[in-house]
């Protein structure tokens, strides 16, 4: 039993090709393949897609009343990505039906990168910051954090 063992291992190994063994395993493999940068960090939207500086980004999910627009993105690193932009905001009023969107400039930023459960090896950012560089939508403070449940 054990001999079939040890024949089944050695032929598995045999049979795994280069491209999926550690860098390091191959001999004069480069400094570059063995420190790959990982995968840079992904914002999830309103519908699962993966998103890297996105130019807009829903973050009322539920009925489309506030939205980023106009991001340009200076950043976007392994732990934080930062954007300027404009905050739509339904106003609602007198109901969200007959609201007027407002406009409200932003400093964004992304931060927290965990797993994301459903792309293994994927990063996703799970915090989103607002900074009002005027005035905030009411009853909305100047600077506010939410986290990112999608």
């Amino acid at each position: 039993m054990t001999t079939l063992l040890c024949t089944v291992a050695a032929l598995s190994a045999a049979l795994v090709p280069a491209s999926v063994a550690p860098a390091s395993a191959h001999p004069g493999g480069t400094a570059s393949a063995r420190s790959a940068a990982p995968p840079e960090p992904v914002v999830v939207d309103c519908f699962s897609e993966a998103q890297r500086r996105p130019k807009e980004y829903l973050l009322a999910c539920g009925d489309g009343n506030n939205r980023l627009v106009g991001l340009r993105w200076h950043t976007w690193g392994p732990r934080t990505a930062r954007a300027t932009g404009t905050d739509m905001v339904n106003d609602c009023r007198p109901y969200c039906a007959a609201g007027r969107f407002r406009a409200y400039p932003v400093k964004v930023t992304l931060s927290h990168p965990e797993a994301w459960p459903e792309e293994p090896g994927v990063q996703r950012f799970t915090l989103i910051r607002l900074v009002y560089t005027d005035t905030a939508p009411a009853p909305v403070p100047d600077d506010v954090t939410y986290k990112l449940v999608y």
